[in-house]
């Protein structure tokens, strides 16, 4: 089978959730399809695996509306992307495309990187899931990253399309932190500092922590860091990072208590996979998507209580409790990884490329 992936979608500097998810399946696939990549930026080779690749136009382009046009020329078995928006008009191959969540049906602000006039875009397609259902219904195969997605898309009629998961997964080959090593009074954040992620709440939840001291991590603007270090309570310790390395972020997870995310909505939750894996116990607000990849390997709270949080950090203090929920974790993230992920999605692949010469012989 030759696999057509689309990695135009992957950051040309550091990795995000979405640019991580392709790069990995990408590298996964490849041991076991013949395997080529569309890329739309030469820098973006720098965090993709050595596969044979063909740069095409942008995703943010116009042009996407007549992308199958290039694709058709090279005849892949089945193509597949790892977002819903590629253009499919005119196509003449199999197509899977993939919706990570509805986090933005509910919270409509989009990303800041985004061009302008795609932000207005975005805005206006989030009014009404109709121009939802004309995407993802061009396809042959819907492929998403979780079952509380899978659900929510049935729920709400997405598609007539069969919706089959390819999980995220945490990356491999890295060993677990030695639990008798112990822990380091820390809490780290990785995430965007968007409202929905409800950065507030673990900022508010530091006023009962002061022997504590939480690193948030990722990159801020300097007015969404303005707005949140005026929330920091007396006492309390926050520092603001503004983007780490991907070693730097390890070595941190290596030595933190815990991970620490109280987000109101999600596709996935990959930093806490990540931290998981490597023996790092995760607090995560009580979210259904949260539940389906934490397992027994996280401590769940109300998002809206910072007493809460800080109660469930306290709790890792008793005898014994940090190592338990550090062996948790390990055993919670060992239930994922990109061979499995890889595994489905030629799956889907097959299916895929079965419905499409039904619909073809149908013509």
């Amino acid at each position: 089978m030759r696999i057509l992936i689309d990695a135009r979608f992957t950051r040309t500097d550091q990795h995000d959730g979405i640019s991580r998810f392709g790069a990995s399946l990408i590298e996964a696939v490849a041991r076991r399809a013949d395997v080529a990549m569309l890329i739309s930026d030469d820098r973006q080779l720098a965090l993709l695996p050595p596969v044979p690749h063909v740069k095409v136009t942008s995703p943010l382009s116009p042009r996407e509306l007549f992308i199958a046009a290039q694709v058709n020329r090279l005849r892949p078995d089945v193509m597949f992307c790892p977002m819903q928006t590629m253009g499919s008009w005119g196509r003449r191959y199999p197509l899977i495309l993939t919706l990570h969540d509805l986090i933005y049906y509910e919270h409509p602000e989009p990303p800041g990187f985004l061009p302008a006039p795609v932000r207005v875009l975005w805005r206006l397609y989030h009014r009404a899931y109709w121009p939802q259902r004309v995407l993802l219904n061009r396809a042959d195969v819907v492929a998403t990253v979780s079952h509380t997605t899978r659900w929510l898309m049935s729920e709400k009629r997405l598609t007539r399309r069969p919706v089959r998961i390819v999980g995220n997964a945490p990356q491999g080959g890295r060993e677990p932190r030695p639990a008798a090593a112990g822990a380091e009074k820390t809490l780290l954040y990785m995430g965007s500092f968007m409202p929905y992620k409800n950065v507030e709440t673990v900022i508010a939840g530091m006023g009962h922590l002061a022997d504590y001291e939480l690193h948030l991590l990722s990159r801020i603007s300097p007015a969404r860091r303005a707005e949140l270090e005026s929330l920091v309570p007396a006492g309390a310790r926050v520092v603001f990072h503004g983007g780490v390395s991907e070693e730097d972020y390890e070595s941190l997870l290596r030595r933190t208590t815990a991970l620490v995310s109280l987000s109101r909505s999600e596709g996935y939750g990959l930093p806490l996979v990540e931290a998981m894996s490597l023996g790092t116990p995760v607090v995560a607000s009580d979210i259904p998507i949260f539940r389906e990849v934490g397992g027994a390997g996280a401590s769940y709270v109300d998002p809206d209580s910072p007493a809460d949080f800080a109660a469930a950090v306290r709790a890792l203090e008793a005898p014994g409790a940090w190592e338990a929920a550090s062996a948790e974790a390990r055993a919670q993230a060992a239930t994922f990884s990109w061979d499995a992920s890889a595994e489905a999605l030629l799956a889907a692949a097959r299916e895929a490329i079965d419905s499409h010469a039904r619909r073809s012989r149908r013509r």
